[in-house]
């Protein structure tokens, strides 16, 4: 009788561990060998950073909630960082991949990131971080798919294509990178690629994507260049927008679209033309002499060629300025939840804090620097997280040396130093971008989306919030911002960590146009944030310091 109880006693363990394991999130693993190879997108050899031999790297296919462990082997000469642009990274800051969280990985170390896409779906990518990589390569698609459970409001595509559009240099990441550190600009960049290929070389004959006549597919378009907004079309095809960094939006259907760098679009389209190849074309705007990339899609069983005649790409700010306004969230749509996206009102909360965010750009010492509200941020030689956690903040950096509401004298007048701003966990904050220059601009917020409620021209002051879409603007983690305008975003803060703000434009972001919010929870609980990771690398000051104590519940 006793050894029936003990069997059944074990049993009733296994099922649980069993149960247990099965309620957990899936895991998807994956190693890279991050090396150097030449490649030669615009026909001109060059140094270019691969991850397992592919430029770009490999497509990441995950879905809502699911645990992303890989292991990065840096085998360049120079350390190194990844980052993933859009994911939200949950309390969870340590694995963010910016210098202002991480320690690099070092020439010839590893380290393995994990993380979840937790509540999130859409159309990311990764990129490197640390130096001036991004104009080498290193960067991939990452894709969140919806669970089975969550309805997506579109029938499944035939198929689902990354398309990855980006401005591009012929001039080596390093020379760039030494241009940058002497104070001049790289100035204009030589060509535009689409997944890694101009059109213009020997790949030109190669279809980059096929479709079966009559069916409908996915194409998840992200922006990964350095500098251009570029606008984005596919010849005698309209394209349905049905998701935008992360968000199902109202879909309209556009001939093309201007995608900013940073931002990822998802189109729908059908192939219901005359079976034969079609062009797409991503060229550069608001720049005074404009490049492209084509690549073609052709349609199975058809070797009928593409027409030369490219369709034309828009030339007006105002155009573009009123596409922004004709997106809108789908109230009605599911995200990564089964609740409705419009059942969170927040037109309805009230705004705790406005903070004015001012781009400029001047020169110190002799040398060009770009900046946020007058300061140029610089990375230390330790982590502002690790500093912060260490609670050695103050041999590390100086808080909120910038200001909510920024004077004319930051405009002219900079200082180079760690730009780090507090900020109270759980506010609803409005933030404010102002470009006084005559260049775009395209701001990023890691660890957040935020609802981008208005663009207009000339200075934002209070009254101008009449004019704020406070019922369906779109979720997102990227807006631009037009020469001579201002944006305004509102969002919750609610996500505990070290959180980077930055200019996509990497030459403005290298020179310090970027800053970090410090979010920290009171309760310095396990509720709010996770503990640093056991394999994380240590540097700096904090290198020998005895860990604090962990957080609890």
């Amino acid at each position: 009788m006793a050894a029936r109880a003990s069997t059944f006693l074990a049993l009733l363990v296994c099922l649980s561990t069993t149960a247990l394991v099965r309620a957990e999130d899936p895991y998807l693993f994956f190693t890279w060998n991050v090396t150097y190879g030449t490649i030669s997108p615009l026909g001109v050899p060059q140094q270019g950073i691969l991850i397992n031999n592919q430029f770009p790297g490999p497509n990441i296919n995950s879905t809502t909630n699911n645990n992303i462990v890989i292991n990065v082997f840096n085998n360049l000469d120079e350390p190194l960082l990844f980052s993933w642009n859009g994911i939200q990274h949950r309390k969870n800051s340590w694995q963010d991949g910016m210098p202002g969280t991480s320690c690099p990985i070092l020439p010839g170390t590893n380290y393995t990131y994990h993380f979840q896409v937790k509540d999130q779906i859409g159309s990311y990518f990764y990129f490197p971080s640390t130096a001036f990589h991004k104009a080498a390569g290193g960067f991939g698609g990452l894709r969140v798919n919806s669970r089975l459970l969550i309805p997506v409001p579109f029938a499944d595509p035939e198929d689902d294509y990354t398309v990855l559009i980006g401005d591009w240099y012929t001039t080596d990441h390093k020379v760039l990178r030494n241009v940058l550190d002497s104070g001049r600009s790289i100035n204009r960049p030589d060509g535009v690629l689409i997944n890694g290929k101009s059109g213009k070389g020997a790949d030109k004959n190669e279809p980059l994507f096929s479709m079966k006549p009559g069916k409908t597919y996915r194409y998840r378009i992200c922006n990964v260049g350095i500098k251009s907004t570029l606008n984005f079309r596919i010849q005698g095809h309209p394209m349905k927008l049905v998701e935008m960094d992360g968000s199902h939006v109202v879909q309209n259907t556009y001939e093309s679209l201007d995608i900013h760098v940073g931002q990822c679009y998802s189109v729908l389209v059908t192939a219901d033309q005359e079976p034969r190849d079609y062009y797409m074309i991503a060229s550069s705007r608001f720049i005074k002499e404009s490049t492209n990339a084509t690549g073609f899609i052709r349609y199975e069983g058809s070797s009928a060629p593409a027409s030369p005649v490219l369709p034309e790409a828009p030339t007006s700010l105002i155009w573009s300025l009123n596409q922004f306004r004709s997106f809108r969230w789908n109230l009605t749509a599911s995200a990564a939840r089964p609740n409705p996206q419009g059942s969170y009102h927040y037109g309805g909360i009230n705004i705790t804090r406005t903070i004015k965010i001012v781009n400029s750009a001047s020169r110190v010492d002799g040398k060009l620097r770009y900046a946020i509200n007058g300061v140029s941020h610089t990375n230390p030689e330790t982590p502002l997280k690790l500093a912060e956690y260490f609670q050695v903040p103050e041999k590390v950096f100086k808080y909120n040396q910038i200001v909510d509401e920024p004077t004319t004298e930051n405009d002219t007048k900079i200082i180079v130093s760690p730009n780090v701003l507090n900020a109270t966990f759980r506010d609803f904050i409005e933030i404010i971008f102002e470009n006084h220059e005559k260049s775009m601009q395209s701001y990023h917020l890691d660890g957040y989306s935020f609802f981008a409620v208005a663009i207009e021209a000339g200075k934002w002051t209070p009254e101008k919030r009449k004019n704020y879409n406070l019922l369906d603007a779109v979720s997102r983690h990227t807006i631009q911002v037009y020469p001579g305008t201002w944006a305004a975003i509102m969002l919750t803060f609610d996500n505990a960590g070290m959180w980077n703000l930055r200019s996509n434009l990497w030459e403005k972001y290298y020179l310090g146009q970027q800053m970090y919010f410090s979010v920290l929870s009171p309760a310095r609980s396990l509720r709010d944030e996770y503990n640093i990771p056991d394999n994380f690398t240590m540097c700096g000051l904090v290198k020998d310091l005895p860990k604090p104590a962990p957080y609890t519940i």
